[in-house]
């Protein structure tokens, strides 16, 4: 085989050229490598969803020990003790309900689709070696045709190797010919429902993020809302700052 190759490189054994099945291979090639980038990124999307939710439950722990050590019955420490709740429910239903569904409906098609790039690999590499087989019979038949030898079983066995070589060939080749088109074409049917799936999955996170963190807001004062819009806020946390700097311990006179 290795030998084959080298005699194509330099020339001594003629390369069948197939622009239908490079155009077909090139199709695949790109679809093999975007599912293959879908898998890594739908992985990659779930496990920074976890860790958001995670980390979400942290930071709302801290925040609940910041105000309730201040003041416990303070509406800053309602809102700390009402956010930590909501979170949490966020945490909890994002693995009790969501969870199974993307696995069912997102990561297992992605595996199952990106499992049959090897066996698709494996009918290529094959036709790649019976168009070496081919090519290498074809050029032997050329010279015996061109300088026929003494022995007269010489040219008829070549020819027999030349055609048997060739049927091979034609059934692999045409086969993928005719083949990776329709997988092509079963891709979006395939990713549908995972498609509609992940819309779903993520209106509904967003749902509940949307409820649960609405409610919280009933512990803050009417003006809040507006006082952050009109920019008075980022001025309030100014002046916060400001006193924190002119105390001793943190830089202060």
């Amino acid at each position: 085989m290795q030998l084959q190759k080298l005699l194509q490189k330099t020339g001594q054994i003629e390369r069948t050229v197939d622009r239908e099945f490079t155009e077909e291979e090139a199709k695949y090639r790109t679809f093999e490598k975007e599912c293959q980038a879908l898998q890594k990124d739908s992985k990659a999307y779930w496990d920074a969803m976890r860790a958001m939710t995670t980390a979400q439950s942290r930071i709302a722990e801290t925040l609940e020990i910041f105000y309730g050590a201040a003041d416990r019955t303070s509406e800053g420490a309602m809102a700390g003790h009402a956010y930590k709740r909501s979170v949490d429910d966020l945490d909890a239903g994002f693995g009790r309900e969501l969870d199974v569904p993307y696995r069912t409906a997102i990561s297992e098609p992605l595996g199952k689709m990106c499992a049959y790039f090897p066996v698709v690999n494996e009918h290529i590499s094959k036709r790649n070696k019976k168009l070496l087989d081919y090519d290498s019979a074809r050029s032997k038949l050329q010279k015996l045709i061109a300088k026929p030898p003494e022995d007269p079983t010489k040219l008829p066995k070549g020819q027999q190797e030349h055609d048997e070589s060739k049927e091979v060939f034609d059934i692999l080749n045409d086969q993928l010919i005719a083949e990776l088109p329709q997988l092509l074409d079963l891709r979006v049917p395939y990713f549908d429902p995972s498609f509609e799936a992940m819309i779903r999955m993520q209106s509904k996170f967003a749902e509940e993020g949307y409820e649960k963190l609405s409610g919280v807001q009933r512990y803050f004062a009417d003006n809040v809302r507006d006082d952050y819009a009109a920019g008075q806020l980022d001025a309030q946390v100014e002046g916060v700052l400001q006193e924190m700097k002119e105390l001793s311990i943190c830089g202060g006179n």
